[in-house]
């Protein structure tokens, strides 16, 4: 019977359902999160399959931050920021009394975690503004190769989730294409998307500030403005996508209730869809965090992830091991 249902399998006229092994995503515990992924996966990409999709529609989104690798205890970006006014501060002494500037110079950690969006945007412009995309790129490569994370003392590119760059690997060895939709700089993460995760830089949305170009030293440069073009959050994100992509994903991949409305728009397409959220629930190995989190704040997603049938990965139920190996890291 067995090589029947192979032969069948092989000739078209049956789909094998998948089965979760331990070379098919190694960091992933054999759990429903992990045989939902495979069997997706398996139905959309096996010829003769009714849910099988052409390799132009194998489209996969993914959000960064809390999805991709951590967002506590503050954004990378957030932090790259705090860093940056520190070191301009010398030619702002007008700082010392202005917020948020005044918070990060003085340490208070209170006074920050209460900032809201227009002090948080005024952060963002006077630490990301007027340098060329080209200095920029280096000024936050340069950050991300010092820089260290405040409870594991590793770079924060080491602190991507292991399973999720199996996952991206995965798909992308099945024909689905893997894009970034996130609400950090999308020139923030085109710096280290490739080397991270094998994503190009094209296939990178992300919130953007305003540029223009101009002539420095005879050459033509794109400066960055102080004025917000885009933030891709919220709906935001279909609308980025859809701007970006032309095309509408099948897969989305999310942690917040930032990426709820790209669920929801990923999934309303007709055809097969995927929609899977990451739940921090590893107080250990990372953080645990959901309703309350003053950052990635998971609420209205969750519930409706579970209204929805949305696949909701267990972190600490789900994973084997959480960050690549080194020395703080341990395999469950």
């Amino acid at each position: 019977m067995k090589r029947l249902l192979i032969a069948l399998t092989v000739l078209g006229a049956v789909v094998a359902p998948a089965e979760a092994d331990d070379d098919t995503l190694p960091s992933w515990n054999d759990s429903p999160a992990k045989r939902a992924i495979l069997d997706f996966v398996s139905r959309t990409t096996t010829d003769g399959s009714p849910d099988f999709l052409a390799p132009g529609e194998r489209i996969a989104v993914f959000d960064n931050d809390g999805t991709l690798w951590c967002e506590q205890p503050m954004y990378a970006q957030g932090s790259f920021a705090i860093d940056r006014v520190k070191a301009l501060a010398p030619q702002h002494p007008e700082w010392q009394t202005h917020q948020p500037f005044a918070a990060i110079l003085a340490g208070d950690r209170a006074a920050l975690a209460k900032l809201d969006e227009p002090q948080l945007a005024a952060l963002i412009a006077a630490t990301h503004s007027g340098m060329t995309t080209d200095d920029f790129a280096l000024t936050v490569r340069g950050w991300l190769n010092t820089a260290r994370h405040p409870r594991f003392h590793r770079p924060f590119p080491q602190l991507v989730y292991q399973p999720m760059l199996e996952l991206l690997a995965y798909l992308r060895a099945h024909g689905y294409k893997t894009f970034i939709a996130s609400g950090g700089g999308i020139e923030f993460m085109r710096v280290f998307a490739e080397q991270a995760y094998g994503i190009p830089p094209e296939q990178v949305i992300g919130s953007s500030g305003k540029l223009k170009v101009e002539l420095r030293d005879g050459r033509p440069v794109l400066v960055k403005l102080p004025e917000l073009n885009s933030i891709d959050d919220k709906a935001g994100k279909p609308v980025n996508i859809e701007l970006h992509l032309g095309r509408r994903p099948v897969m989305a991949f999310g942690n917040s209730d930032g990426d709820q409305a790209m669920l929801e728009w990923t999934v309303a397409g007709a055809g097969p869809r995927f929609a899977l959220v990451v739940h921090h629930t590893d107080a250990a190995r990372e953080y645990a965090y959901d309703r309350q989190a003053h950052v990635g704040k998971l609420d209205a997603a969750l519930d409706e992830a579970a209204t929805r049938g949305w696949t909701v990965v267990d972190m600490q139920r789900d994973w084997k091991t959480i960050f690549p190996k080194g020395p703080r890291e341990e395999s469950r």
